[in-house]
């Protein structure tokens, strides 16, 4: 392993700078870093699957000062919204929720509520999930894929990526994440897996689990551990951007 993480190493030192994330090189955090507010964040998270370009059109057409407006505001302005399995009343419905949770309390306080109790980050995703159905309460296909399923296991689970990918993003900080939060270890993060990192972790010997799920993105957190046990999510941008690019490595032994 000691060549692959002399090459992550030297991925993460190139990658780890503000040109790589510009509007010919998208991401939906560049959306996220113009407001580095938590709430904004979450929203583009959880919309961060699809085309990149097209992720960040449908956020940019968002009006983000709607989450401090009425619910009818809310209503009038993302009536003609959509973004592929979610209609109108699924957006309508993540902007009051979040807007009722945070007259009350904030996003960080509510994700610290379930994860302090065993330092698990998917526990404190669970609590998250519950408050923001409990203040808006909205069950269709559109909205439960936007905002995922309470997770009791890990085999077999959806990997959670945007959730997970939110908490790098709020957690860790250099020249691509925020920082937005504090009393959070880093350790405790999980890897935003999708096909692209899923991929790469295959091809690189950093995971050996075939099905594609919430206990592979924890192998992968674990394997990274041992290269940095500290802050193994140092290594998720540079994994996701040699997949997404499309770049071979010849490893030496």
């Amino acid at each position: 392993m000691h060549s692959v993480k002399k090459l992550l190493d030297a991925e993460v030192l190139k990658r780890n700078n503000t040109d790589e994330i510009t509007l010919e090189r998208v991401d939906p955090i560049l959306v996220a870093k113009r407001y580095k507010d938590p709430a904004i964040s979450l929203i583009c998270a959880l919309f961060a699957y699809g085309n990149v370009k097209q992720i960040v059109k449908f956020l940019d057409s968002l009006d983000f000062s709607l989450l401090e407006q009425s619910d009818a505001a809310i209503n009038a302005a993302l009536a003609g919204h959509y973004y592929r399995f979610q209609k109108s009343e699924d957006i309508i419905a993540l902007f009051i929720a979040l807007k009722r949770l945070q007259k009350q309390t904030t996003l960080e306080t509510v994700f610290k509520s379930g994860y302090e109790k065993n330092n698990n980050v998917i526990d404190g995703i669970n609590a998250t999930i519950k408050i923001l159905n409990s203040f808006y309460p909205h069950q269709t296909q559109g909205y439960s894929f936007l905002l995922s399923q309470v997770t009791t296991k890990t085999k077999g689970a959806g990997a959670l990526k945007r959730w997970m990918m939110f908490l790098r993003w709020m957690v860790r900080y250099d020249n691509i994440d925020m920082g937005l939060w504090s009393g959070i270890n880093k350790a405790d993060l999980i890897m935003p897996l999708d096909t692209h990192t899923y991929k790469v972790g295959l091809r690189l010997g950093l995971l050996k689990r075939k099905n594609y799920d919430l206990q592979a993105a924890i192998e992968l957190t674990q394997t990274l551990k041992t290269f940095n046990p500290k802050d193994p999510l140092m290594y998720d941008f540079a994994l996701y951007r040699i997949g997404q690019e499309k770049i071979e490595f010849i490893l030496k032994a």
